[in-house]
């Protein structure tokens, strides 16, 4: 596909009032860098209620923002001979469990290793509905979050998978670490979730013009400072579980952005597993359901648990 020029369109609320323009875009479009963004704004591609402003300029309620991103100079996407942990295939989906610190798909500035490199040389061909830099991926998982994934080969695999996540109908199931002991054997969180308005590159618990979002939990064994849980998500916000066990008291374990600032048991990134994904095949409607045990590194901290908990 070619790239296209792309055009959003931002109103501000009273949450972003006083936010500088450029932390502001920085905090809405997550997969382009802080410097991409200065450069739209020193080259006139951002305007505020029609004119261009400095990057500086302190948003007001009520204000328009446009910001335009014009195709990159001969975008290519390299395919990457990386092996892949292939769950299924036929010739309108893939799942694949992805490896705990692996990036989905390439942005600004990180152009190869990602799953999207690994895929497109397994496949050669994905689904163009995300464009470019997001081949085949009906959804994503953060790059220190473990589990399954499915990728789209057409564009119409594609559609159906969208329509299933949007309708809620696709099964994920998580497997976490969180901090503290989780009182309750089983609990809903039914929290909306939006740009925390102190810091725009994390998400938060946000009532005003967040967005809906469910997560449902239960106790699989509690240790002294720590509860293993499973999860199920009914909605699919950015950082949901690791935002909602935040503010239920109970971080994710080597969360780097909402737990505790320390490392934990020498994790790099947060204990989080998608173990369960069900859905409809997009072609034939059969259901297909898979699941993938715990990474080795995550698996080991539980057996470190296990054996201090015996002592």
């Amino acid at each position: 596909m070619i790239p296209m020029q792309t055009t959003s369109c931002y109103h501000v609320d009273a949450n972003d009032a006083g936010v500088r323009l450029d932390i502001f875009l920085a905090g809405e479009n997550r997969d382009l860098s802080r410097s991409h963004i200065q450069k739209l704004l020193e080259d006139n591609f951002v305007t505020v209620n029609g004119a261009v402003v400095r990057p500086s300029y302190r948003l007001k309620p009520g204000d328009a923002v446009v910001m335009t991103v014009p195709p990159p100079l001969e975008m290519k996407l390299d395919p990457e001979h990386i092996p892949l942990d292939i769950y299924y295939e036929d010739g309108d989906v893939l799942v694949v469990n992805k490896p705990k610190g692996m990036v989905v798909h390439p942005a600004e500035g990180n152009y190869s290793g990602t799953l999207v490199n690994a895929v497109l040389y397994h496949c050669r061909d994905l689904s163009g509905i995300n464009g470019v830099l997001r081949p085949g991926i009906v959804h994503r998982l953060d790059k220190d979050t473990s589990g399954l994934l499915m990728v789209a080969k057409n564009d119409a695999a594609h559609t159906e998978l969208a329509r299933q996540l949007k309708d809620r109908q696709v099964v994920r199931r998580y497997l976490a670490l969180v901090h503290g002991k989780v009182k309750a054997e089983r609990g809903v969180v039914d929290a909306p979730i939006g740009r925390d308005p102190r810091d725009r590159q994390k998400m938060a618990v946000v009532y005003r013009n967040g967005k809906n979002a469910v997560t449902h939990y239960g106790v699989i064994k509690r240790y002294q400072n720590y509860t293993y849980a499973g999860l199920r998500l009914e909605t699919g916000r950015t950082h949901q579980i690791r935002v909602h066990m935040k503010y239920i008291g109970h971080p994710v374990v080597g969360d780097p952005r909402y737990g505790p600032p320390r490392p934990h048991f020498g994790l790099e990134g947060q204990f989080l597993h998608a173990a369960v994904l069900g859905f409809n095949h997009p072609r034939n409607g059969g259901f297909l359901q898979f699941e993938a045990p715990l990474p080795e590194v995550l698996s080991d901290v539980l057996e470190q648990l296990d054996n201090s908990a015996g002592e």
